[in-house]
């Protein structure tokens, strides 16, 4: 088999490979790509004995033909690469390192189970009894370990450091990572709810966690439930734009980190008027550096001046590190009035307007130069955020003010 019978058919798409032997329904090897054709292309090279090891030529060398599985995100095809190998333990992967050595992810049999990594050592050694689902074999840890980063972002679940209702809020609590079993704020059935979709995920199942978040988004929606209706929303906002395990390492082996800070203004009719801000390092949510802010009431829905507030407000704690980029919900005006308040500040940041359409989404942007082109689903989902921040503020004082006037 030679490159240039399989080079043409390969896309730039993150998926699964398999090297594969005519009449054999098992693969010879199965392996996961940021990009298919580039890394089905280095199996080609002439060092390939050198980087790889011997074992390897011998598989090109048996191999007869190429298949692959495209997928959406390098996560989703790194989760499906682990699957498949469990599911025909291709020779040649098993050949590249013992099973004992891999890790597997692992769901915890308690009445609120945590999601745990363990090594192939210890399922062989203490039995797999204590679980009531093993994913796996993961071959490389690193990668692993970020993937469950991201999922947890979307999916926050418990794990031993969460003393279940115990009242007290553990760490991962207090910055969204554990959604309430040690505090009792979630239902053993909401969390089954919960494990249920990370387990989905795991196996490959996206459309069907996406098909179940809209349902029930919409049903929140008609009991008035917003919040938990922006709880979905958001859930099925950062599936459909996950931020692949390259795409996070690429953002924090740049500047150190690109931080992103976007702000947006709550109000009803002009009445309690509310703006906040909301920060996003390396591509994920840094929720203890979110900040509220109340504003003067007799502005109304002034939006322009009530951002310019928040803004100035916001950069005169010049011990707050500062933004590489500004995102602000709005068109020109928005944008003007934030440059013209950074200009007042001596401060040299760009600034992104997130113009929306009529059902919300963000249809069009103005400014932000170079940004625009590697963090546009990062400006998207960091907007998002900030509009879910401030309707749930200007909420809870809506209601606060309510329960006094009573």
């Amino acid at each position: 088999m030679e490159l240039k019978d399989v080079n043409k058919k390969l896309p730039k798409a993150s998926g699964v490979y398999f090297f594969r032997k005519s009449r054999r329904k098992t693969p010879l090897y199965i392996g996961k790509a940021t990009s298919l054709k580039d890394r089905v292309r280095s199996y080609f090279g002439n060092d390939l004995a050198h980087t790889r090891g011997a074992h390897m030529v011998h598989m090109i060398n048996e191999a007869d033909s190429i298949t692959f599985e495209a997928t959406d995100s390098v996560l989703e095809a790194l989760l499906l690469e682990a699957s498949l190998i469990k599911k025909y333990k291709p020779p040649y992967n098993t050949k590249e390192k013992s099973d004992k050595s891999f890790n597997y992810v692992v769901v915890t049999k308690e009445e609120f189970s945590r999601i745990e990594v363990v090594r192939g050592k210890e399922l062989y050694d203490e039995g797999t009894e204590n679980y009531k689902k093993i994913y796996g074999p993961f071959p490389k840890g690193n990668e692993l370990k970020d993937a469950l980063k991201i999922i947890r972002k979307i999916f926050p679940w418990r794990d031993s450091k969460c003393e279940q209702g115990s009242g007290k809020p553990c760490f991962n609590r207090q910055i969204g990572l554990c959604p309430g079993v040690c505090t009792g704020e979630i239902s053993k059935k909401e969390y089954l709810q919960v494990i249920k979709h990370i387990t989905y995920l795991f196996a490959g199942k996206k459309k069907t966690i996406l098909l179940d978040l809209e349902i029930r988004m919409k049903r929140a929606v008609a009991h008035e439930e917003f919040e938990e209706a922006a709880i979905f929303r958001n859930q099925i906002f950062s599936l459909n734009h996950i931020q692949d395990v390259a795409l996070i390492k690429k953002y924090t082996n740049t500047m150190g980190g690109v931080r992103l800070e976007a702000y947006d203004v709550a109000h009803m009719s002009g009445q309690s008027s509310v703006g906040v801000m909301v920060v996003m390092e390396a591509g994920v949510f840094a929720k203890n550096s979110y900040r509220k802010f109340k504003l003067r009431e007799t502005r109304g829905n002034d939006d322009v001046n009530n951002l310019k507030e928040i803004l100035m407000r916001r950069f005169k704690h010049s011990e707050w590190q500062l933004p590489q980029l500004v995102v602000v919900d709005g068109g020109r005006a928005q944008v003007n009035i934030a440059q013209s308040v950074l200009a007042s500040f001596n401060l040299k940041i760009p600034v992104i307007g997130v113009v929306k359409d009529s059902s919300h989404n963000a249809s069009r942007f103005i400014g932000g130069g170079k940004y625009m082109k590697d963090a546009k689903d990062q400006i998207i989902m960091v907007n998002a955020e900030a509009h879910r921040f401030a309707i749930n503020y200007h909420k809870n004082l809506r209601a606060k003010a309510f329960r006094v006037s009573k």
